[in-house]
Formats: structure tokens, C-alpha cells, sequence
């Protein structure tokens, strides 16, 4: 039996549910390698596979205790309630840094993913021929993706559904930004900006007294979405949380090493010298989707000039991603040993 956590382990774990979800949110960064480098992925895993049909009869039969204890509840909950919190939050606080300062972001979640390639690397120690071709494979896919161009934006309920399925990939497999995959999909913007922007305005109107979004129709639409998107994550999150279980249990050494080529070639898509393409029509004119927004069409990399005291803040941002890193090692370790 586990011993029981104490205040400064619920405290982290919500902690690491609020990095959990700023990372989710940004694009090429998956919420997965903070869960993997936060030492509790697998727990996380196999607490989202505890989410079953014995945890539905616990649940209606009203036998809550059981049900709490059995789907390990409350590390579930502490981590769900930093989630939610970042994205009220921290997500603004991105926006407004990708907004202002957007080179600083990549930056520093560029070298968050070294220094997470050099976590999971330096205790791996089960390399062979299955391992080596795992490892090549993870990597060759991890690039693809980075080069794909985005689709347009596509609000039918149905695929709005698909895409909550798609987008937990990030939160259950480390490497595979689910953020990324929708800006893919062409609904970065519909589903992680202007729905959680209209949650919050809800939110806040209700606080306030005031209902008036009730007939607001655009209002109520997106919510709509949101509304979709959510159960569609729910369902992406429990169905790939068994595959999970299953491929961690029978082939752990292949899976971690199909995730560290993943994660080195996610680097293209975070790479913080890039310039944003939007597509245009023939005529040279911006255009947009259907909520006004600019479309996506690819992104231009470039070397940074060392000239610049720009690219000097950006290789700084990148020495404190790996840092931060490097220092949940070292907390780790130090509760390993109960230091």
C-alpha cells in the first residue's frame, strides 16, 4: 500500500498539472513529457486505464469511496484541477507572451524538449536492433509531422468530436503535441483560443449577474463546440489510456524508445527562428476562416543572426527550458531518496 501522500506532494501535483496544461496548449509541445520527465506518467496512465466499466457500476451503485480509491482519485483530481487552472491562467499568460514576445516561448519550450531528451536518454540502457529500429522510426514520424501544412478551419460537430480524440494525444504520449496535430486539423484557434476565451467570458459574466449570453447565438455555438471537444478528449483519454497500458506492460524498452525519437523530432516544429505563413488569395489579400481569423499556411525556419541581442534572449530562453528541466531531475532524484 502506497503511503499516503502529504500536502507538499498534492501541492506539486497540482503544480505539475499546471505545466501539464500550459504545455498541452502550445503548439509542438506535448503535456506528455511533462508527465514523463514529472516521473508520473505511468502512474497517470494507469489511473486514466482504472476509468472502466468497474469504475462505472462503483459510480452508480453510489459507492463513491470505492470508486474514488479505485480510479486512484485523488492524484486524478489534484492533476485535472491544475489543468483547468492553467488553462484560466497560465494559457493567458501564453497567449499574451506568444502574442508579444513569441520567440521567448519557443524558445524556452525548445529547450525544455532537449533537456527532456537528455533525461529519458541517460538512464536508457536497453539498446538493440528492435530498440535502435523503434527509436529511427518515432524520429522519421516525429519530422513528417513537423512539415505538414495545416488544413482549413472546420467547425462540423462531428469532426470537432475527432479532434477532441486527436488532441490528448499530447497529454498521453510524450512527443506528439496534440496542439500541433490541430493546427494540422485547421481548429487550433476555433478550439484552444476563442472556446476557452468564451468559457472564461462566461464565466465571468455569471459571476457578475449577468445571462445575457443566453441569447448571444455565436456565444452559444462555440460553447457548443467546447462542449464536444471536451467529451471527445474524454473518450480519446480513457480508449488510449488502455492501449497504453497494454503497450507500456508488454513493451515498455520499444515504447520508450519510439518516444525519444518522437520527441527529437518534434524539435523542427518548436525550433523558436521560424516565421508564421498565412495563406493568401491571388490577389496578395490575407485570408481568413470563418471567425475572421488568419490561415495557417506553413512555417519558414531560419538561422538566427548572432548579431541580434534578439537571438542572444532566445539561446538564454533555451538555457533556462533545459535548466528547468534539469531541475525536475534533480527534485525527482531528491524525493527518490527522501531528501
Amino acid at each position: 500500500m502506497k503511503n499516503p501522500r502529504t500536502f507538499s506532494d498534492k501541492f506539486f501535483l497540482v503544480v505539475k498539472g499546471l505545466v501539464m496544461g500550459a504545455a498541452n496548449k502550445v503548439p509542438g509541445v506535448s503535456g506528455g513529457i511533462v508527465a514523463f520527465v514529472g516521473g508520473f506518467y505511468e502512474e497517470f496512465i494507469y489511473s486514466l486505464q482504472k476509468i472502466n466499466i468497474k469504475a462505472f457500476k462503483l459510480l452508480v451503485s453510489g459507492r463513491f469511496k470505492s470508486f474514488y480509491r479505485y480510479t486512484n482519485g485523488q492524484f486524478l483530481s489534484l492533476l485535472i484541477l491544475g489543468m483547468l487552472v492553467s488553462y484560466f491562467s497560465i494559457s493567458k499568460i501564453l497567449d499574451y507572451f506568444l502574442e508579444k514576445k513569441e520567440i521567448w516561448v519557443w524558445a524556452c519550450f525548445f529547450g525544455m524538449i532537449v533537456g527532456s531528451i537528455h533525461y529519458i536518454a541517460k538512464d536508457f540502457h536497453h539498446w538493440n536492433k528492435k530498440t535502435v529500429v523503434a527509436g529511427i522510426l518515432g524520429l522519421a514520424i516525429g519530422i513528417s509531422i513537423s512539415f505538414l501544412s495545416p488544413a482549413t478551419q472546420n467547425d462540423n460537430l462531428i469532426f470537432i468530436f475527432f479532434c477532441g480524440i486527436i488532441s490528448v494525444c499530447g497529454m498521453t504520449l510524450p512527443g506528439l503535441s496534440g496542439s500541433f496535430i490541430l493546427i494540422l486539423l485547421g481548429n487550433y484557434v476555433l478550439l484552444l483560443v476563442d472556446s476557452v476565451n468564451a468559457l472564461y467570458d462566461t464565466f465571468a459574466e455569471i459571476i457578475k449577474g449577468d445571462f445575457g449570453f443566453i441569447q448571444n447565438s455565436q456565444r452559444l455555438d462555440i460553447l457548443k463546440v467546447l462542449a464536444v471537444f471536451t467529451l471527445g478528449s474524454a473518450v480519446g483519454l480513457v480508449t488510449l489510456s488502455h492501449l497504453l497500458t497494454y503497450v507500456l506492460k508488454h513493451y515498455k524498452h520499444i515504447t520508450t524508445t519510439v518516444i525519444l525519437g518522437f520527441i527529437t523530432g518534434s524539435l523542427g516544429v518548436v525550433w523558436p527562428w521560424k516565421r508564421t505563413l498565412f495563406k493568401m488569395d491571388p490577389n496578395g489579400n490575407l485570408l481568413l476562416d470563418s471567425s475572421g481569423n488568419n490561415i495557417i499556411k506553413n512555417y519558414e525556419r531560419y538561422l538566427p543572426d548572432l548579431a541580434t541581442s534578439e537571438t542572444w534572449w532566445a539561446i538564454f530562453f533555451v538555457i533556462i527550458g533545459i535548466l528547468i528541466l534539469l531541475g525536475l531531475d534533480w527534485y525527482g532524484k531528491r524525493r527518490e531518496h527522501g531528501i
